[in-house]
């Protein structure tokens, strides 16, 4: 008889079960989110092409349903790649740091990147943002597909990379936020010094114009316990 568990340990251990490559052809945003409309009933266990046929029978026997086939929709078991950048093309755009989910492009704005081999997890999502088309993907594994050419520590520091991506992605965006109402602040203050010269309406119409949208960024502010 399967165990039964809560919603949100079952939501775990179906993470802790996919490879982390967080590449979204699972239709979801990542493997947290796929993780967690399987233990919903949401989406079936065989979306996974990076898992395979095995990530589709480690998923089964989590969720007590049938290992069915790996879902032609969402793409085909097939060797691990590696993302690899022609430095010869690279215009230093950024998009593709954007982009990967792992923080696995290293480079400056106007400046060659790299990718870091150990930390490519081949998720692909680099490649469709390159306007230079610089971005080509290798197979690294051989043979070997699925989870005998991914391995289960592998997909834990992918895990963890991708924790530290979106936490930095969140704190850049406040921080970024942050100055965007100091500078608002700090013009409306100005206003408010002009307006002591003269009430002229374009003064006004700044004002409230400013006013909006600092009540605008206070309103996306997470609520303070």
């Amino acid at each position: 008889m399967t165990p039964v568990h809560s919603l949100a340990d079952l939501t775990r251990r179906i993470d802790a079960a996919l490879p982390q490559t967080q590449c979204t052809r699972c239709g979801y945003p990542d493997c947290n989110a796929y993780a967690a409309a399987i233990a919903a009933g949401e989406a079936e266990t065989n979306q996974c092409p990076p898992g395979g046929a095995e990530g589709v029978a480690r998923l089964a026997a989590l969720t007590g349903r049938a290992a069915l086939p790996l879902s032609a929709e969402h793409g085909v078991e097939a060797p691990r790649t590696l993302a690899v950048i022609d430095e010869a093309w690279c215009i230093g755009c950024t998009l593709c740091i954007k982009a990967c989910p792992v923080d696995a492009i290293a480079g400056m704005a106007k400046q060659m990147h790299v990718v870091i081999d150990a930390q490519c997890t081949g998720c692909e999502l680099c490649v469709p943002v390159c306007p230079v088309d610089c971005i080509s993907l290798v197979e690294v594994s051989g043979d070997a597909t699925g989870w005998t050419a991914w391995s289960t520590s592998q997909a834990r520091e992918a895990a963890e990379r991708y924790a530290f991506h979106r936490f930095r992605r969140m704190r850049e965006k406040q921080e970024n936020d942050a100055r965007l109402q100091a500078k608002a602040e700090s013009k409306l203050a100005d206003l408010a010094g002009a307006s002591k010269i003269t009430e002229a309406p374009e003064l006004d119409r700044k004002r409230a114009m400013i006013e909006a949208a600092l009540a605008r960024a206070r309103a996306r502010q997470p609520s303070k316990p």
